[in-house]
Formats: C-alpha cells, structure tokens, sequence
C-alpha cells in the first residue's frame, strides 16, 4: 500500500499561491483551449498582478477559481490546498478548531473552509452501486448518532449504511428504521441477486422476496458471525465515525451530518490508495460551463 505524500511533499508541490493557482489552470481548461470570445484554439498566459489568464490571441480572460469554493475567498489558494491535504492525511477527519490553528485564520474562516471541503470529497465520491454480480457480499446496517438516549428513540439520528466487502461503502441519514424507509435506499444501492447480510432487524425480514441473497445473524441471541455472515465490516465503519466525533469533532449538528458522512465515505472507500486521496481532490475541481 503506498502512503500519503508528507508534508515536505505538499510544500516542494506547492510553495506559493501562484503554483496552486496554476494548478487550478490547468486541471480546469487545460494547456489549450478554445477562446470564449475569439473562438480559436489558444493558449492562455497568467496576467501579472491579477488571478487570471488571457488568451494569446485576443486577450480574453479567464479565473479558474469562479465556479469552486475558492471563488469569493480572501484566503490563500495555498492554504485551502493544504486544508485538504489535511483532510486526506487523517482518518478521523478535520474540526474546524484544528484548521484555526494550522493555517492561522479565524475560526469562522475556518469553520467556513471545513464545511466546504466535506461537501467537495462527498461530491468526487459520489455514489456508485454497491454489491452485485461477481462482486463481495453487502453488510446492511444501521446507528444512531448524537444525542444521549441510547436506544435512538429521542434525540438520536438514524443512520443506515450499505458496505460491500472490501469495497465501498455509502451512508444515508433516514428519519426512522421501518422497512418503508430502509428498503427504497437498498433497492436504489444495492442490484437484486446481490449476497446482502444484516442482523435480525424487522426491516429487513423482506429482502429475499425482492430478490436478494439474505442471510441473517441473529443479534438479539448474542449472535454475531455465522460461517461468512456477519455485519463486521459496516460496524467498523460506524467505530471509526463515532470515535471521530467524539475525539475530533465532539459534536455534530444533524443539519450538517451528511457532510461529515461523505467525507468519512470518500476517505474509507480509498483506504486501499491513500496515496490517491489527495491527487483525486487537485484533479476534480469542476470544469467550467461552455458559453
């Protein structure tokens, strides 16, 4: 397994705000594209004093940071870029406490810039199917986050979680645990004739007749692992969120839990490629609408 460029990687990668801005260029329109106002096909150079390029041929410019997070930023591209590094550098993920303190901006900044970067690694994540022909089998699941009563019944939010063996993993924050509600997310995630394990949980009592390969272990008996059936996999991944909230984050408010799920989904499903976290965020800014 390769590992996470260090440090002193990033910095020799990136060590001024022009190298990022750059970057920024050339990810989004490439060495040579076609001028929006001339229609050739050109290059652009950067405009001294300015974050702009403009077109060799008439002048046409164009800021390769409207249409990202960093568009309406007084922030340094460099330190946004290292706050995603950052991000890819820990398991347990990034409060916004802790940016205020490496980059040195004001903790609403911070806060700001935090926000931003979990929406950004849950969007190149996105969410492709789990399980399937030839594929592992799919631990379904579900936890309850926040709150103090432990049974999930007041203040708790229910989160369900659908991870294939060995591969990824995709989460969905859900108003309750009835089947109504659980099935619609496994039919949309999961193809029929996919091998699926779950505990004894009501909801999921129907699975074979919708055409899925179920196999149960029975929690409420104390049992856990039954030949290959077992749900270890998913509930790994609720351990390792659960502990991030509670040592990094210590609390997460439900309107901004999805986030914070998209970014733990981006980093678990690369787990095998760390090395890749960061490379695919540089790579993946969004192109920019043709006029």
């Amino acid at each position: 397994m390769s590992k996470q460029p260090t440090v002193l990687e990033f910095m020799e990668r990136f060590p001024t705000d022009d190298a990022c801005l750059e970057h920024l260029m050339r990810v989004r329109y490439g060495d040579r594209h076609t001028c929006g106002k001339c229609g050739r096909d050109a290059h652009y150079y950067r405009v001294t004093g300015r974050q702009c390029y403009e077109c060799e041929y008439c002048g046409y410019q164009v800021f390769p940071q409207v249409g990202t997070a960093f568009e309406k930023s007084s922030t340094s591209l460099r330190k946004w870029f290292y706050a995603m590094y950052l991000f890819c550098s820990s398991r347990h993920g990034v409060s916004g406490k802790e940016l205020q303190r490496q980059l040195g901006v004001t903790y609403k900044t911070a806060w700001r810039m935090a926000k931003l970067i979990r929406e950004y690694m849950g969007q190149v994540d996105g969410d492709s199917p789990v399980g399937g022909a030839g594929k592992g089998a799919v631990e379904i699941d579900e936890t309850f986050i926040g709150g103090k009563d432990k049974r999930g019944y007041e203040n708790k939010i229910v989160v369900m979680g659908m991870a294939e063996r060995g591969g990824e993993v995709i989460t969905r924050v859900v108003p309750n645990r009835y089947m109504k509600t659980v099935l619609p997310h496994i039919r949309q995630n999961v193809p029929e004739g996919s091998r699926v394990m779950t505990d004894d949980w009501s909801s999921y009592r129907s699975l074979s007749s919708w055409g899925y390969k179920h196999q149960v272990v029975n929690h409420s008996a104390k049992e856990y692992v039954r030949g290959d059936a077992h749900t270890n996999e998913i509930e790994g991944f609720w351990s390792i969120i659960k502990r991030s909230i509670r040592s990094t984050h210590v609390w997460v408010s439900p309107k901004y839990l999805e986030t914070y799920l998209g970014s733990f989904e981006f980093v678990w499903n690369l787990r095998k490629q760390p090395q890749l976290m960061f490379d695919l965020l540089l790579l993946a800014f969004p192109r920019p609408v043709a006029r």
